[in-house]
């Protein structure tokens, strides 16, 4: 595992500028990209470049800002040209945003960045071939925790998909590691727009309830979810918890009794110390636990 002053490093050089476009192929599977904007001007930039500095060969790129007043706009028309699509226009919010993206998109695969969140280097690429490899339905990997100046401050390794500990213990996957496959949209629905916290949560746990989807984890560190002030995440309490409470009630009466459900949650908290064991990733077992 690298430093985080090397991981640090990486991530400033990708979006320091925009880099020369590489040549376009079909043969990796196309991947949509959405970015849901509204008033980060100060970060839109850095993920846009997260994306296009990519260098992807078969990339859709779609950002649907929702009437910013900053300079969003400004931004965006720097980078129009690279874009498969965008508009601003008032919405009813971030879910809404992703929808009308998703009504667009002719992805084989699904990803969204919110407008201050980034991807790393390779993360496409990475992604893509493993989808070459095997067509997996959801495919994720890892999340970066960054500052507001693109400083890597922690690192989030997840665990091979449960849907018994997505419901019992929670979140299993992040959206800035994720790619889905498009047919999921059509099969299962859009986005949730009743949801303004959990609605990843949400849709995560319908897309694999039926035991059909097939989930898989790319190793490595894939998306960095940045921490400030206003970050929509920095201020979930107590909303945020009361929609996780109520999805998690949802399907909770699915997997069995109560006394049955508390021992799958120790399960669940084992497995992942487990995971990484058989792993024999003992270097990030330690990192955790000086966390």
């Amino acid at each position: 595992m690298k430093s985080l002053d090397q991981y640090t490093s990486e991530l400033r050089s990708l979006v320091s500028t925009l880099k020369s476009s590489g040549e376009k192929s079909v043969a990796f599977p196309k991947l949509t990209v959405i970015t849901p904007s509204y008033n980060q001007a100060e970060f839109l930039e850095r993920t846009i470049l997260s994306v296009l500095n990519q260098n992807y060969p078969n990339l859709e790129y779609i950002i649907i800002d929702g009437g910013s007043t900053d300079s969003s706009v400004e931004v965006i028309k720097k980078y129009e040209q690279h874009l498969s699509y965008w508009v601003s226009e008032k919405d009813r919010g971030q879910v809404h945003a992703i929808n009308k993206a998703l009504e667009r998109a002719t992805g084989d695969y699904i990803s969204f960045q919110n407008s201050d969140d980034v991807y790393f280097p390779d993360t496409f690429h990475r992604f893509g071939k493993a989808a070459m490899q095997s067509a997996d339905d959801i495919l994720y990997g890892d999340l970066f925790m960054i500052s507001t100046t693109d400083e890597v401050t922690e690192i989030l390794k997840t665990t091979s998909y449960s849907f018994e500990c997505q419901v019992l213990e929670g979140m299993q996957i992040h959206n800035q590691s994720l790619f889905f496959k498009r047919d999921l949209v059509k099969k299962y629905g859009p986005f949730d727009e009743s949801y303004h916290f959990a609605f990843d949560y949400e849709f995560i746990t319908r897309y694999t309830a039926s035991g059909t989807t097939t989930v898989r984890k790319v190793e490595g560190l894939g998306g960095a979810l940045r921490v400030h002030a206003d970050a929509k995440s920095s201020n979930i309490a107590p909303l945020g918890k009361k929609e996780h409470a109520k999805i998690k009630e949802l399907y909770i009466s699915t997997l069995g009794s109560p006394s049955l459900n508390k021992l799958k949650y120790l399960w669940c908290r084992f497995r992942k110390i487990a995971y990484f064991i058989f792993k024999f990733d003992f270097k990030y077992i330690s990192y955790r636990l000086s966390k």
